[in-house]
């Protein structure tokens, strides 16, 4: 039977900010910037540019990195709302993040039941830290994810479901692809638009309700 799903990013999707930028703007040196936007460009996956990226800071930094991102990073407005919307409504809502446990954890905290939680998670035992990928790609993916969001759609949910995707950037937008409805912002949106991939615009969770709501309407 069809049911409604939603796959929702978090970095920039749920946060107003994405806080891997946020995390290397404050404490890496500067070849971040290259790394980065050789991810942004595709000439590098994104798993290993993420990987490039930690690697660059040292595994002493935790608590301080922690610390950071739940003082600087702020939940999008709505988004407590929508999450309460969908559970009244028994949409499953998953929350597939190309961030790292070690910070989105703690920005979810009690939010999120974490069997609806799909990340990249990390490994604080050398001098640098590294990140692991519990969620990487399936058969069907040869794009190195990292976390790889269209293999965890292929998981959660069947072929007659209604897949809602939400997100805002480069790494949302193998997920995006296979999605009925895209509901986008920022990066995604000029992705979108370059691969005439139909989208509609949020910029609070007050706006995704509504979309959301105009589908449910649509498919009753």
């Amino acid at each position: 039977m069809s049911q409604v799903k939603i796959f929702c990013d978090f970095d920039g999707t749920i946060t107003n900010s994405d806080n891997i930028i946020s995390i290397m703007k404050k404490f890496a040196p500067p070849q971040w910037e290259k790394i980065k936007d050789d991810v942004l460009t595709e000439r590098v996956s994104i798993q290993e540019g993420v990987g490039r990226m930690f690697s660059l800071l040292s595994t002493d930094l935790k608590e301080e990195i922690v610390s950071y991102i739940l003082q600087t990073s702020k939940i999008r407005d709505g988004f407590d709302e929508f999450i309460t919307y969908a559970k009244e409504r028994g949409i499953p809502l998953y929350i597939v993040s190309g961030g790292i446990d070690f910070f989105v954890k703690p920005l979810l905290d009690g939010r999120i039941d974490e069997q609806f939680l799909y990340c990249n998670e990390s490994d604080f035992s050398g001098a640098s830290i590294t990140i692991t990928w519990p969620h990487s790609c399936d058969d069907q993916c040869r794009n190195a994810c990292g976390c790889c969001k269209p293999s965890i759609i292929r998981q959660l949910a069947t072929h007659q479901d209604f897949k809602i995707v939400i997100g805002d950037s480069i790494t949302d937008l193998q997920a995006a692809k296979m999605a009925d409805v895209i509901i986008a912002r920022d990066f995604l949106i000029e992705k979108c638009e370059e691969l005439e991939l139909p989208y509609r615009p949020f910029a609070t969770f007050h706006d995704v309700i509504e979309h959301i709501e105009q589908i449910v309407e649509v498919r009753a």
